[in-house]
């Protein structure tokens, strides 16, 4: 099949390469000239693992080709995937400006039964509105082409993304159409071959689908977060209280985990937008308010805990390890690294940090005048303290006797409990984490 997909950004980039490993030929466009420029280069704008290859692949064999023609690309499509951005507004409500503007010149260059798929997380009520958009623009031609509007959700998980694309969960379609969602499943044919589930709903449904997924996998992280607290109150060990519920199988484990919050450009948007779509239809979601409240607390609370050690930041020298959301992207959208380097800065201390993949992000977007670090070792040299932020597996088989040697202080902040309290203290080194003794 013929698949356009508009918008190259993270979504979008990922799901037109793996429908171009399944077979199909796939264009993916963005206004972004230079960005196009940069994928016929075999350029990729994020960092994510295996989709360059996939990308490399599949544009030497044609399935996936790039450009900035909107409009020739729905012309020559079969079904086209709406990937745009969604970012919050003023009000936390997601703006789907750019949805719009692609759902018009969907109707504008519709030329054939078509279908329109909302890849992007959208609020209840978009599908509608798209669908009334692209029929305005099919009136003010006069044309009689006959069209169907999906939703598709993504379920996405940054660092593994090509796999959740190829072999999925579950794949949601939100449709009313018998004949748009068998287009749907010849589509998704191959996928659906291997395992994965093909459910199809209406698509007011399907849009909340994504967001109370993304609203209740925050919440138990939340949750244990709440309860990592308690446990530092009371000498409790969280990782054995995690290890303990997550052995529930109508618990389990995944999500768990206790640490500095959430970020990320899901979680946080979506559970902020989850409420105000609540708002906008007169209900106030008490436990998706109690989750952005204790998301926010627990960003800080690893600073809090150094304060204790080190009550007079001013001059010290913190290394950090980690500025990416979580280990295998680039992302730092809503990290919690950010208020944390933050907090160090404002209250006088010089920072050197390394990540693996996200400092040049970092440099760009959020801290130009720290100091980058070339590998974790030589962020640590002359360090006072070293927080771990983000759980990269590259930091866990530390040596911490190497690490005491470089540091000027001894002090170990792990804020995600990656390493063994006995073993960091054996190296002479002052250990704090989450929820931990």
């Amino acid at each position: 099949m013929k698949v356009a997909v508009i918008g190259t950004g993270y979504v979008g980039l990922t799901v037109g390469a793996c429908f171009a490993e399944t077979g199909h030929e796939v264009i993916c466009v963005d206004i972004d000239d230079r960005k196009i420029k940069g994928l016929k280069r075999g350029k990729l704008p994020i960092y994510e693992p295996g989709l360059g290859d996939l990308v490399e692949r599949n544009t030497r064999e044609k399935r996936l080709s790039f450009g900035t023609d909107t409009g020739d690309a729905i012309e020559w499509a079969d079904v086209v995937f709406s990937a745009v951005g969604t970012p919050p507004d003023k009000d936390h409500r997601a703006d789907v400006t750019a949805i719009k503007d692609v759902a018009r010149q969907f109707g504008a260059h519709l030329n054939g039964y078509k279908i329109f798929v909302n890849k992007s997380t959208v609020p209840v009520g978009t599908g509608a509105v798209c669908r009334e958009l692209i029929a305005t623009e099919v009136r003010k031609r006069n044309a009689q082409h006959e069209f169907d509007v999906i939703s598709n959700p993504e379920f996405l998980r940054e660092g593994v993304a090509v796999a959740d694309s190829l072999k999925p969960d579950r794949i949601v379609i939100g449709a009313t159409s018998d004949r748009a969602v068998q287009v749907m499943k010849k589509l998704y044919l191959p996928i659906i071959e291997k395992g994965s589930l093909f459910f199809v709903t209406d698509s007011a449904s399907a849009e909340i689908i994504k967001y109370a997924s993304n609203a209740l996998l925050a919440t138990k992280i939340s949750f244990m977060n709440e309860i990592a607290q308690l446990c530092e109150r009371v000498g409790a060990d969280i990782t054995a209280v995690e290890r303990g519920v997550g052995l529930d199988n109508r618990i389990g484990r995944r999500f768990l985990h206790a640490g500095i919050g959430f970020g990320g450009s899901c979680f946080p948007k979506d559970v902020d937008a989850l409420a105000q779509t609540g708002r906008d239809n007169g209900y106030e979601f008490r436990i998706v308010r109690a989750v952005q409240e204790v998301n926010e607390r627990q960003k800080v609370h690893l600073y809090e805990k150094l304060v204790q050690h080190i009550p007079a930041i001013d001059g010290s020298v913190v290394a950090v390890w980690g500025l990416a959301f979580k280990p295998k992207t680039d992302d730092m959208r809503e990290a919690p690294s950010i208020g944390i380097i933050q907090k160090l800065l404002k209250a006088g201390a010089r920072v050197q940090v390394f990540d693996p993949a996200a400092m040049d992000v970092a440099k760009k977007h959020y801290f130009p005048k720290i100091r980058y670090a070339k590998n974790p070792m030589e962020a640590v040299v002359g360090a006072d303290a070293l927080l771990l932020l983000t759980d990269w597996d590259e930091f866990r088989g530390v040596d911490f006797v190497e690490v005491k040697k470089r540091m000027r202080g001894t002090l170990i902040g792990d804020g995600r409990n990656i390493w063994q309290p006995e073993e960091v203290r054996a190296a002479g080194l002052v250990y704090f984490s989450i929820g931990r003794p």
